[in-house]
């Protein structure tokens, strides 16, 4: 089995007294079907959306991999607030050899710093459609993975008891 390590952020923001958390839209969520004169283009589905996070590169650290990746897929950039926690899973790729992959993925609490939301290069936008604050207490029930759901819950309880964040 293949084995991945990646490495990930739920940033934050406090604005007007509520956190807002950033996410971000994977391109290819829109279904658009070819067909064989014309393209025909589906009700929109629901978007979905996700947790900023990528492979950590060799001789990169989780932390640093998770700033880097938090950059690219949004704009923005952030500082560490604390560890969250690793989420492990196994999918199977719908790419390439379809092999069976054991996944590692290490998130962080990060406070944003700088940037604007979704400010996000041409070349990214072939994994990112857009990135986007979300209220931090409505992620939980926004994302699409539940191990994200978990790491949302995760910030949202850090910071009930972390006043000073």
């Amino acid at each position: 089995m293949v084995r991945e390590i990646s490495a990930g952020g739920v940033v934050v923001r406090n604005m007007d007294g509520d956190w807002w958390m950033a996410a971000i839209e994977p391109a290819g969520a829109a279904a658009v079907t070819p067909a064989p004169a014309k393209r025909t283009v589906r009700s929109k589905p629901k978007a979905i959306l996700a947790l900023p996070k990528g492979l950590v590169d060799p001789g990169e650290k989780p932390l640093e991999a998770a700033l880097r990746e938090v950059r690219e897929e949004t704009g923005i950039t952030a500082v560490l607030v604390t560890k969250l926690a690793d989420i492990k899973y196994v999918y199977q790729r719908t790419w390439g050899d379809g092999a069976r992959v054991f996944k590692i993925v290490t998130f962080y609490l990060l406070r944003y710093e700088s940037g604007s939301i979704d400010d996000v290069s041409d070349a990214m936008r072939i994994e990112v459609a857009r990135a986007k604050w979300v209220r931090l207490e409505d992620a939980p029930k926004l994302l699409a993975y539940r191990g994200e759901k978990q790491m949302a819950r995760k910030a949202l309880e850090y910071l009930a008891a972390h006043k000073e964040v």
